[in-house]
């Protein structure tokens, strides 16, 4: 007789239920790491450093004449001797322009000097303290250049001192190489053409050669 074939499991109904197989499932799992990388350091912040020149500092830049007490100086000075003093004091009778050149530099040539320093008139007719508005521009120069100071001192200088306190950091750029009367874009091209020579004059000359016998 015949045997009969095994015939194949009947199949399951589709019964909308999951259904269940028991298989064994094998999971990996990768063991090495990779250890090669490292994340960058967070950068260095910069040393505090000193201001060049001091408060009261009013010698070091006669062109500017600094404070009230150079001011009084010089009108004693031209009443007592007939003799030619200095040739201007910005600071002390505009004070509106020695900010505003300080604040071309700061910005970057984002803000000019007209702009800044009509609007520290401005605020100097209007209110009376125009300092409420210089002092921003301090600190933002100090954390440029990272000088030694505080939000507090700034608002405090330039409330009490604010005549002192511009000329020194009318000084402060011009002993870090600015030339505060041709403004930042005036600085940059004086720069540009400076580093121009420099590359031309260093560039070593092509010498032709001859023709050969």
């Amino acid at each position: 007789m015949y045997q009969q074939a095994p015939s194949d499991p009947p199949k399951s109904l589709a019964t909308g239920f999951p259904v269940t197989y028991n298989s064994t499932t094998t999971t990996y799992s990768s063991s090495t790491t990779d250890t090669s990388y490292a994340p960058p350091p967070p950068p260095q912040p910069k040393p505090i450093v000193q201001w060049s020149t001091g408060l009261c500092d009013c010698c070091s830049d006669r062109a500017n004449c600094k404070t009230y007490y150079c001011s009084i100086m010089l009108m004693l000075m031209l009443m007592l001797m007939p003799m030619p003093i200095f040739s201007g004091c910005i600071t002390c009778w505009c004070p509106c322009v020695t900010f505003g050149r300080v604040t071309e530099i700061v910005d970057k040539g984002s803000t000019s000097c007209g702009a800044s320093g009509a609007l520290y008139t401005l605020i100097c007719c209007v209110i009376g303290c125009a300092c409420l508005y210089s002092c921003f521009y301090r600190s933002k120069m100090r954390r440029q250049y990272g000088l030694k100071g505080n939000a507090c001192t700034d608002c405090l200088l330039h409330c009490c001192c604010e005549y002192c306190v511009l000329c020194q950091e009318y000084r402060e750029l011009q002993n870090r190489g600015f030339d505060m009367i041709i403004g930042w874009h005036g600085n940059v091209e004086q720069r540009s053409r400076g580093v121009a020579m420099t590359a031309a004059a260093t560039a070593a000359p092509s010498v032709e050669q001859g023709m050969t016998r």
